[in-house]
């Protein structure tokens, strides 16, 4: 596991960090009307990313 400090959006640097190996995204837990989703950073991850990606909930 390594950890890193950057500028810039998120959601850019983990997908470019899930090119080089597996990745997991942490979200935390959001509750609305129409039930639980995930975030925006979490989201775009696993949308714009063509190799596997866990997003696990937290509290």
């Amino acid at each position: 596991m390594t950890s890193a400090s950057r500028l810039g959006s998120p959601a850019n640097h983990l997908v470019d960090a899930a090119r080089d190996a597996s990745l997991v995204v942490g979200r935390r837990v959001r509750r609305s009307p129409f039930g639980v989703h995930i975030g925006a950073v979490a989201h775009a991850v696993v949308h714009h990313t063509t190799h596997p990606v866990a997003v696990v909930a937290h509290e």
